[in-house]
This record gives structure tokens, C-alpha cells and sequence, in this order.
């Protein structure tokens, strides 16, 4: 699949003139697109913008960014190509990263991310540590900070996310597999945090991704010791979703991201705010947060469709408005 050079948006969206805090802050990011108009006639107001957007090629060899066929239009695969050094993030890579990410928050067509790789038996390996050698302090401070970043981004995107893990996820690598909504294995996967036995800890949100997933006495045994874990015991502990028989893990992704892209776009991104966001909140005031983004389902074209396909027995046709 080539790269994705050129991407169409169609921002369709509902808005809820509020003062509450959790819808102060925009539920896509808006800031680069410009004649975005507001109707404010009404409490539950209409927002509307199109923009076709001209992108570039991500600039990077590792990363290679490609929407899938027709049938999945909505499937965006994000996928780590660096067999030399066995997907380890250099500078490349995590630019590579980097623009992809900012890429896919930009198009209101994309549904669902999988984050794959193209070397046997490697999901990614880690940092490049030969690169790093050469760094000084300072610039693994800024390089890290930076990883730390992406990731960050990486987990807000208001879309689903999956990491699809054949082989090595070590180190940085399973770092960005937590940054990730889901995570689909192979039995032979291998997964852990080594930095410990570097003298350094987990910088790219390990710590504290980590021990939310699994739990804290779970997480702490599994960086102490920088012991890695198979595709098996993985998912007892709950750090995947699936583990599946070695080198089908991205024919299972496929088809949960195919799941997911059949469902009404506006409720996952709801769905996906609310539990996110309300996991770091009190109860009362998540179910609030949940309120917010069920009214913005509310008022969409496409709950309507939903109920007049399900009147008709039929397929419903989701836009996304």
C-alpha cells in the first residue's frame, strides 16, 4: 500500500454550547482549519466546516502511512518498516511517528488506526540504543521527552487504536503498544519493559501506563525485574486483548477494526472520550461527562439513520454527521 499523500476532510460535528468544564476543550482538534463557522441561534447549536487538506508523504523510511481498500476506507494502517535495526526508534522513526499521528487528527475519515510492522517477528524493539550512544544528556533528555510526547498524542486521538504485535514489543516499543487503545498479539510475541537492567526506568509513559492496565503489584514485578512475558501469559494479566496463534494477529485486528468501522463514527469517538476522560475524574462528574457526549449523539444524522435501519432491517449507511 503507498503512502498517504493526500487526504479528504469532511468535518461534520455537533456542538453543545455549555459551560461545563469537560466541553471547554474541543473534542477534535480545529486549530489548523480555518472558516470554521458557529451558529449560536440556540442552546444545542449546528457546527459546520468542509476543507480538503493537501499532505504530504510522511517524511520518514521507517513509517509508512496507508489507508486501506474501499470496503475499509475507514481503516488507516500505520506501519513500522525499519529491519535493520529491527524497528528500534531512532530519530527517523519517531518523526515518522510523529507526522503520521498529526496526519490521522486531521481526517474525519479515518475510523480506526492499526499499528503494524513489516520485519518478522518484530513489533518494535525498543530505542535505538546505537543512536543514543552517540547522544549526549541533554539530547536523551529531548529525544525521550519528545517519545514521551508522541505517545501522549498517540493516546488522545479521538479515534480507536490498535497495536497489532508479532514478536518483539520491548522497551519504547510496547510503551507506544499501552499508548494504544487495544492490543492484538501472536502467541509468540514477546513483551517487556528491560530498561531497569540499563539503569534507567520506562520515559516513554511505561510507569504509569503500565501499572493502570495491569494493576500496580503486577506492573512494578514486571519493570523491576525487566522480565518479558509471552503472548499467553500477556493476556491473562490483561495487557492484550487477544493472543491469537503466531502470525494472525493482524487478521484478528483487521477484523475488530472492520467491527468498529461498521459502528456510527461520532458515538466511538464519544464512547472513546467518555472512558478515557472519566476514568481520571469522580464518579459524579464522569456520569455528567458521559451525559455531554451522549447529547452530542443525540443530535446527529446518523442516530437517525441508525433508527430507520433498524426499522427497515438494514445495513445503516454512517456519514459521520
Amino acid at each position: 500500500m503507498g503512502a498517504l499523500s493526500t487526504l479528504t476532510k469532511s468535518l461534520s460535528h455537533h456542538c453543545i454550547k455549555t459551560s461545563k468544564t469537560h466541553l471547554q476543550k474541543p473534542l477534535l482538534n480545529l486549530s489548523n482549519f480555518e472558516n470554521f463557522n458557529n451558529a449560536t441561534n440556540s442552546q444545542y447549536h449546528h457546527c459546520q466546516s468542509r476543507r480538503t487538506l493537501k499532505l504530504d508523504s510522511v517524511s520518514s523510511e521507517s513509517v509508512k502511512l496507508s489507508r486501506l481498500s474501499d470496503s475499509d476506507s475507514g481503516i488507516v494502517e500505520v506501519n513500522l518498516n525499519r529491519p535493520g535495526a529491527r524497528n528500534a526508534i531512532g530519530k527517523d522513526m519517531l518523526r515518522g511517528l510523529k507526522d503520521s499521528f498529526e496526519v490521522i487528527s486531521k481526517d474525519s475519515t479515518t475510523n480506526v488506526v492499526l499499528i503494524t510492522s513489516s520485519v518478522p517477528k518484530v513489533f518494535c524493539a525498543g530505542a535505538d540504543l546505537k543512536e543514543r550512544r552517540m547522544m549526549s544528556a541533554s539530547e536523551i533528555h529531548f529525544f525521550v521527552n519528545s517519545l514521551r510526547s508522541t505517545f501522549s498524542f498517540l493516546e488522545t486521538l479521538g479515534i480507536p487504536t490498535i497495536a497489532v504485535i508479532e514478536g518483539a514489543a520491548l522497551g519504547g516499543g510496547l510503551e507506544m503498544a499501552l499508548a494504544c487503545d487495544l492490543r492484538i498479539c501472536g502467541e509468540d510475541a514477546v513483551l517487556g519493559l528491560p530498561e531497569t537492567g540499563l539503569a534507567i526506568i520506562p520515559g516513554a509513559g511505561g510507569t504509569q501506563r503500565l501499572p493502570r492496565l495491569v494493576g500496580n503489584s503486577v506492573a512494578k514485578e514486571l519493570i523491576f525485574t525487566g522480565r518479558k512475558i509471552g503472548g499467553r501469559e500477556a493476556m491473562s494479566i490483561g495487557l492484550v486483548n487477544y493472543c491469537v496463534p503466531a502470525s494472525e494477529a493482524q487478521l484478528k485486528a483487521l477484523e475488530v477494526a472492520r467491527e468498529i468501522n461498521q459502528k456510527g463514527p461520532i458515538a466511538i469517538r464519544m464512547a472513546k472520550k467518555a472512558i478515557s476522560e472519566g476514568l481520571e475524574i469522580d464518579m459524579a462528574s464522569a456520569l455528567e461527562l458521559e451525559e455531554e457526549c451522549y447529547i452530542q449523539t443525540l443530535h446527529s444524522n446518523d442516530r437517525l439513520e441508525g433508527l430507520a435501519a433498524f426499522a427497515e432491517k438494514r445495513k445503516p449507511n454512517y456519514t459521520g454527521t
